[in-house]
C-alpha cells in the first residue's frame, strides 16, 4: 500500500486473535468443528483497501497457524460447472480454479481432504469434472438438490434430505469450507456433515468466518458501506442483527441473507440437536478484525476512496454493457449515505480539470508522497503510456527537460502498428512504452533509473478521462495501481 494511504488496522494482531478465536471455538463443541470461509482466501485485497494495514495474504497466514489441526474441503455448485461460470478477477472457470485452489493450498503446507460438487442432480458437464478429479485421484463427493429447501425443516433434517447426500470423510478437528465463489453451498454442506456425523456419534460444531460487514462497527460505518458497494450485483444489505439484539440487548451488524437464513439455521439445528447453541447470526461468526482497527479515520478514508472505485467500475461496466442501472443506483446511494462525490477522489478532479483544459484524453496519478502528476494523449503516447512515464521520471529525480525514449525511436513502432499490425491507434500502449524504456535501460542511465522507480507504483490511485484498453487496464493492475476510468469511450470526443 502507498504511503499517502495512513495505515489504520494492525495485521499482526488480527492474526494472533484471529486464530485464538478459531481454536476457542473448535474447543466449545468437542470433536470437530466445520468453518465456512467466506470470501478470498488467497489475495483479499478488498480488504487490504477499505483496512490499510491488512495483508491480502492474512486469512492464509492465520490458517498457517493451524495447519496441524486444520484441512479443507473445497466446494463447487453443479450449477456452476454447467453454466461455466467464471471468476471476474481471474478470468478462469469455476471448475479450474477448483484444481488452482488444491494446488495453491497444498503447495504452502495446507491439507487438501476432498472436494464436494453441491447442487447435483445429475448434470452432465459434474459427472465429467468429477471423473476429472478421480483421475487426479482428489477425493470428491457429491450433495444432492434437496426438495423445499430451505424451509422443509423436517425433510431436509431426515434420509432423505441431508442423509442422502455422502458423508464427507475427514480427518482432522477443523474442517475449512471453502469455494471459488459466492452461491456455492458452503453453508449447506457444513450442515450436511453436522447431520451426518451427528448419527455417528460425533460431537461437531459450526461456525462462520467472514470479513465483512465487520459485526462490531457501526452499520453506516464507510468499511460496512464499502462491502455493500462490492456486493452491489449480489444486492446484500447490511442490517442490524435482530437476533442478536432480542438475545443481548447489544446492537451488531450481519448481513440480508445470514439474517433471513437464520430462522431455518435455528431450525435445522433444533432438528439435528435437539437445541441451537447460537442465539443470533452474530454468535456463529469468529470475525475479530472489528478489533485490530486502531486508526478508525484512516479506515474510513481508505473504505470512501473503495467506495468510490467500486462507482466508476460499475459506471464502466454499464458503459461496455456489462453491468446494470440499478448496481449503479445502489452505489450512488450509498456514496449520499456517508456523504462523499467523486470530487472527493484527488485524482479525479486532476484528471478531469486537465481534459477540461487540453481537450483530449487526460490522466492523473497521485503518488506515495501526495504528489499528483497529471499527463494527456499526444501524437506519439497514449494518456497511460505519457503519465507513466512522467511519474517514473519525477521519482527518478528526472528533469522534465530530458526526452526517456526519443521521438525517432517511437516513429518506427507506431508504422509497424499501423502498417503492418492494421492497427488504427498509432499512439504507445503502456507495455509497449514499458518494453521500450526496458530495452533503452541497458545503455541509458537515465532510462534505468526510471525503469527501477515502477514498485514504487504500486498502491497509487490513477484516474484517466476515457476508459482504457484491455493492455492498459491489465498494466496497471500488474503494477498495483487503483485505477478508475470516467465512462466515457475513447473514439468519443467529449471529455
Amino acid at each position: 500500500m502507498a504511503s499517502c494511504m495512513k495505515n489504520g488496522f494492525d495485521n499482526e494482531k488480527y492474526l494472533t486473535i484471529q486464530s485464538e478465536r478459531i481454536k476457542e471455538r473448535i474447543s466449545k463443541f468437542g470433536d470437530k468443528l466445520y468453518l465456512e470461509f467466506g470470501g478470498k482466501l488467497f489475495d483479499d485485497y478488498h480488504a487490504s483497501r477499505v483496512l490499510p494495514g491488512f495483508q491480502p495474504d492474512s486469512k492464509l497466514r492465520m490458517l498457517m497457524q493451524l495447519k496441524d489441526v486444520a484441512e479443507i474441503v473445497i466446494v463447487i455448485s453443479a450449477v456452476d460447472i454447467e453454466k461455466n461460470k467464471v471468476r471476474g478477477d481471474l478470468g478462469i472457470t469455476y471448475d479450474m480454479d477448483v484444481l488452482r485452489l488444491r494446488d495453491a493450498f497444498q503447495n504452502v503446507g495446507l491439507m487438501v481432504g476432498s472436494v464436494c460438487i453441491t447442487h447435483y442432480k445429475g448434470q452432465e458437464a459434474a459427472d465429467i469434472f468429477r471423473s476429472k478429479l478421480e483421475k487426479l485421484n482428489i477425493k470428491t463427493y457429491v450433495h444432492y438438490v434437496i426438495p423445499g429447501y430451505p424451509s422443509n425443516v423436517n425433510y431436509i433434517c431426515s434420509d432423505e434430505g441431508y442423509g442422502k447426500n455422502d458423508y464427507i470423510e475427514t480427518t482432522r478437528p477443523l474442517v475449512v469450507i471453502t469455494a471459488p465463489g459466492p452461491g456455492s453451498g458452503k453453508m449447506a454442506t457444513c450442515l450436511s456433515q453436522l447431520y451426518q456425523e451427528n448419527k455417528r456419534g460425533v460431537k461437531s460444531g459450526y461456525a462462520k468466518f467472514e470479513t465483512f460487514p465487520i459485526w462490531n462497527v457501526p452499520l453506516k460505518h464507510p468499511v460496512n458501506i464499502a462491502y455493500e458497494a462490492a456486493t452491489a450485483d449480489l444486492n446484500d444489505v447490511n442490517m442490524i442483527d435482530p437476533w442478536h439484539l432480542e438475545a443481548y440487548g447489544e446492537t451488531t451488524v450481519n448481513y440480508n441473507r445470514d439474517i433471513e437464513i437464520y430462522p431455518v439455521l435455528d431450525a435445522i439445528f433444533k432438528g439435528i440437536y435437539g437445541s441451537n447453541p447460537y442465539k443470533s447470526p452474530t454468535d456463529m461468526g469468529v470475525n475479530m478484525a472489528g478489533y485490530c482497527i486502531y486508526d478508525d479515520d484512516a479506515c474510513k478514508y481508505a473504505s470512501n476512496q473503495e467506495i468510490i472505485r467500486r462507482y466508476y467500475t460499475a459506471l464502466n461496466q454499464l458503459a461496455v454493457g456489462k453491468g446494470t442501472e440499478a448496481e449503479v443506483d445502489k452505489i450512488e446511494l450509498l456514496m449520499q449515505q456517508v456523504n462523499i462525490s467523486t470530487d472527493d477522489r484527488k485524482v479525479t478532479v486532476a484528471a478531469k480539470q486537465r481534459g477540461k483544459e487540453t481537450g483530449v484524453p487526460s490522466a492523473a496519478i497521485e503518488l506515495a508522497d501526495g504528489t499528483i502528476i497529471t499527463s494527456k494523449t499526444s501524437s506519439l503516447l497514449g494518456t497511460s503510456a505519457a503519465l507513466i512515464l512522467k511519474a517514473t521520471r519525477y521519482l527518478a529525480g528526472i528533469g522534465p527537460d530530458v526526452m526517456l525514449i526519443p521521438a525517432d525511436m517511437i516513429e518506427p513502432i507506431q508504422n509497424m502498428k499501423v502498417t503492418y499490425l492494421a492497427g488504427n491507434n498509432p499512439r504507445l500502449h503502456t507495455d509497449e512504452v514499458l518494453v521500450a524504456l526496458a530495452m533503452l535501460s541497458k545503455d541509458d542511465e537515465n532510462c534505468k533509473k526510471a525503469l527501477e522507480q515502477l514498485p514504487k507504483l504500486k498502491g497509487c490511485q490513477v484516474h484517466t478521462t476515457v476508459m482504457l484498453s484491455e493492455v492498459d487496464r491489465k498494466i496497471f493492475k500488474k503494477l498495483g495501481v487503483d485505477l478508475t476510468c470516467e465512462p466515457v469511450d475513447k473514439k468519443q470526443k467529449s471529455l
